[in-house]
C-alpha cells in the first residue's frame, strides 16, 4: 500500500527547499501531526533575522481546512520557540502562499479554511514571506489620502503596535512598518 501521506510530505520536502534556496536555515519535523504526542509545526525556518513556525497544508481542490486543535497548537510552538506562526497553502499548478493564523477564515465548527482564491489575492507570496518584496494595494493608498495626515499616522503607529502585541506581525515586521 502505498503511502497515503506521499504527497503532503513532497510537498513539505518542496516547501523545505525553496526557504533553503533563499538562504533559510530549515528543518522539516516529519514526526508532525499524528505520529507523536508533541504539538510540532511541519517546518520550522529562520534566516538569523526572522523565524517561522509553518503548518504546510496542499491541496488538488478547493479549499484547504485545518483542523482548530492543528492552529492552537502551532500558535502555542510558535510563542514558546520564538517564531511566527505560519500557514503555508499550495494549490495544485499554484505556488506556496502563507498566512497568519488570525487571519484565516474560521468555520462555525471552530475549524479553519482558506480558499484557492483568498490564498492568491491575499496571502504572502514566497517572495514576500523571505523578505524579497513586499505587496501594497490599493487600500494602502487610500488610507493615506483620508484626514488628517497626523491622526492617520498615529492610527497606523497603534495598528503596528496592537498587531505586534497580539503577535500577528513579529518584531522586524512591526519596525519595518514604523519606519
Amino acid at each position: 500500500m502505498a503511502n497515503s501521506n506521499a504527497k503532503g510530505d513532497r510537498r513539505e520536502r518542496e516547501l523545505v527547499n525553496r526557504l533553503d534556496e533563499r538562504g533559510f536555515a530549515v528543518m522539516r519535523a516529519p514526526a508532525s501531526g499524528s505520529a507523536t504526542e508533541r504539538e510540532l509545526p511541519d517546518v520550522l525556518a529562520g534566516d538569523g533575522e526572522v523565524f517561522y513556525a509553518v503548518e504546510a497544508k496542499s491541496s488538488a481542490g478547493d479549499p484547504i481546512y485545518l483542523d482548530g486543535q492543528e492552529i492552537e497548537n502551532l500558535v502555542y510552538f510558535a510563542q514558546n520557540f520564538g517564531a511566527a506562526p505560519k500557514v503555508g497553502v499550495r494549490f495544485d499548478r499554484e505556488d506556496w502562499y502563507f498566512f497568519h493564523p488570525a487571519d484565516l477564515y474560521v468555520t462555525d465548527g471552530g475549524n479553519y479554511r482558506v480558499k484557492k482564491e483568498v490564498a492568491l489575492a491575499d496571502g504572502q507570496d514566497m517572495d514576500e514571506l523571505t523578505g524579497h518584496s513586499t505587496r501594497t494595494g490599493l487600500d494602502d493608498y487610500a488610507e493615506a489620502d483620508e484626514g488628517d495626515e497626523d491622526d492617520a499616522d498615529e492610527t497606523g503607529v497603534r495598528d503596528v503596535l496592537l498587531a505586534f502585541e497580539q503577535g500577528a506581525i513579529t518584531l522586524e515586521e512591526a519596525a519595518a512598518m514604523l519606519e
